[in-house]
């Protein structure tokens, strides 16, 4: 009574050595592995649809309702302790061991799993090599269609209290169906990549019962930085053991193995909240960045949502920057450094055919050292998809989307619930008349990060080419509140600038592309848009001297490359594209 019976994925981990990592300082190792749960393996679980059936000790029981999701699972955890690692001494570092099996499992009234598929799963994760993952072969049968991994076939293996042998397959993670050394640039020491400590802020109200905002902020705020991308974010337990304590950014650098230290501070007004922020540099103890938000006191969680929100939008950009300076003076660059020198440039050189070019070979070198590299993949996409949204590319137009196409095809394989990846497909599609696919791939997005601005600006993008485009601007403001000062604002405004134009409010485009100029006047396409809201104005002088300004930074852009680049069958967005033209011939646009 009170058992089932099911099939189901398990997946069996044990920390490598624990006795002697235990013996040498418990202490520390607990409070190691304590976060390594909360920020690393627990969330990835959750995505993965993963239950904890239970704790082992230093290890754990793990049921999953796909094999595909637990090996996924796996492949995160290990790659997310490989990044954790870097640096650490090896006498210090924690390795897991996996083992995953599908079979016939038991289940008790109290949740707990019991029966073979558990036991195997168990056996063959004690076979695992430190780092790697160990699978049977019912396993491996589902899920090799979709691995881009080495894999080592062990044979058929007599595992310990199991009648039969099993044909095992160990999984080694690192690089793609590649056990080459590392090279110099991978063998780096010194904290990981992004590594980063949110430290509590400091209520500064003298209120005591403001206490749990200040806390609130400090915990959402390092939930939101877990999500970028090769991150490592020490954990909202491990953070708040210095709270209320003053120490210096170096020390507490070196304590924690991270490149940065967040502080702040919170005080609140009579009717209004000031939220002061500094980025430092752990290693140099050098402030990178200071802001300051003013808010009005209305509904304190929709503040402290909205706070955080422009809080990790801007750290995600300043982190970048940082990552980018530093990667400029690496004597041997390793792939991520590359990653952050082409979004440096691309930041940087404006939306020009030159600019994506030398980004687009940076993001090829960093492939060459590391062929799964999502944020290489999702830049190589990006600077394909952006050739063919500004009219630049240098192939035809239909080779450039099938290149970005693959590229994040290869970059949802490997990370399917990071939400630029959903973002970056979502684009391709929206520009290879799917727009309707791919404002919902978008809109998915969203439910993995609720600040993505990018996702926002997508979706105007898409209600442009899906005949709708008087509801582009709500997106576009929704971007800007989340990020008001966005390094991509003028891009934005552009955008609402280019839906006022099929929308004909001529008037309002003029405003918005005006916006667009006063950040970035490096960006061609605007300088077309504007042209032909000036046109129809009958300001014609106005608006050749914009063709003349888009000309001198685009030279190949005429009204036939222009019509070649329709994005969507739509048949109003057709109808507002034949407008357009027509305000770009009384422009003094070249036919073409």
């Amino acid at each position: 009574m009170g058992e089932t019976r099911k099939l189901a994925a398990i997946l069996v981990s044990d920390v490598v050595g624990y006795s002697r990592l235990a013996g040498a300082d418990e202490d520390r190792i607990l409070a190691r592995l304590r976060t390594l749960r909360s920020d690393l393996i627990d969330p990835i679980i959750a995505v993965h649809h993963g239950r904890i059936v239970k704790r082992t000790g230093d290890g754990a029981i793990v049921e999953f309702r796909s094999v595909v999701e637990a090996v996924r699972c796996g492949v995160e955890v290990q790659n997310g302790m490989r990044e954790r690692n870097a640096g650490v001494p090896d006498d210090q570092k924690i390795q897991f061991r996996l083992g995953i099996h599908v079979g016939d499992v038991v289940e008790e009234s109290d949740g707990d799993l019991m029966g073979d598929g558990v036991n195997i799963a168990a056996r063959l994760q004690s076979l695992a090599q430190p780092g790697a993952i160990c699978v049977s072969e019912d396993a491996y049968r589902q899920v090799k269609q979709r691995l881009d991994l080495k894999v080592n076939d062990l044979g058929p293996t007599r595992l310990r209290n199991i009648s039969e042998p099993i044909r095992v397959y160990s999984l080694e993670l690192g690089r793609a169906g590649d056990s080459k050394a590392p090279t110099p640039a991978q063998a780096k020491s010194g904290p990981p990549h992004l590594s980063i400590v949110v430290l509590p802020f400091a209520n500064l109200s003298g209120d005591l019962s403001q206490e749990y905002f200040v806390d609130g902020v400090t915990e959402t705020l390092t939930t939101d930085l877990s999500r970028i991308r090769d991150s490592f974010v020490i954990a909202r337990n491990t953070a708040f053991t210095y709270k209320g304590r003053s120490e210096d950014a170096k020390k507490v650098g070196r304590d924690l193995n991270v490149r940065y230290v967040l502080e702040g501070s919170v005080q609140r007004g009579k009717d209004r909240m000031r939220v002061n922020v500094q980025l430092i540099d752990a290693t140099s103890g050098n402030h990178l960045w200071a802001e300051r938000f003013d808010k009005p006191v209305a509904d304190l969680f929709e503040m402290q949502d909205e706070i955080v929100a422009q809080l990790a939008n801007s750290l995600s950009s300043q982190l970048m920057d940082a990552e980018a300076q530093r990667a400029e003076r690496e004597t041997v660059p390793d792939s991520l450094d590359l990653c952050f020198k082409a979004a440096a440039m691309y930041r940087k050189g404006g939306l020009n055919a030159p600019t994506l070019s030398k980004v687009l070979d940076i993001y090829a070198e960093a492939l060459e050292l590391d062929p799964n590299n999502v944020r290489a993949l999702l830049g190589v996409a990006g600077a394909y998809v952006s050739r063919v949204t500004n009219y630049l590319y240098e192939n035809d137009r239909s080779t450039e989307l099938r290149l970005a196409h693959d590229a994040a095809k290869a970059a949802i394989g490997l990370a399917p619930y990071f939400a630029p990846a959903q973002i970056a497909m979502g684009m391709v599609e929206i520009y290879s008349d799917q727009a309707a696919r791919g404002i919902a791939r978008c809109q998915r997005a969203l439910e993995l990060d609720r600040n993505s601005t990018f996702a926002h600006t997508r979706i105007g993008i898409g209600k442009i080419f899906t005949g709708q485009s008087n509801e582009t601007e709500s997106h576009i403001r929704e971007a800007l509140r989340l990020s008001p000062r966005d390094s991509e604002a003028s891009i934005w405004m552009m955008i609402v600038g280019h839906s006022k134009v099929h929308s004909q409010r001529f008037d309002d485009a003029i405003e918005w592309l005006t916006r667009s100029f006063e950040i970035n006047q490096n960006h061609p396409l605007p300088n077309f848009y504007h042209a032909v809201a000036l046109a129809y104005l009958g300001r014609v002088d106005e608006a050749r001297r914009a063709v003349r300004i888009g000309r001198s930074l685009d030279p190949r852009f005429t009204i036939a490359r222009f019509r070649a680049g329709a994005a969507s069958s739509n048949a109003a967005y057709l109808s507002q594209r034949e407008m357009i033209y027509e305000g770009m011939r009384r422009a003094g646009v070249p036919e073409g």
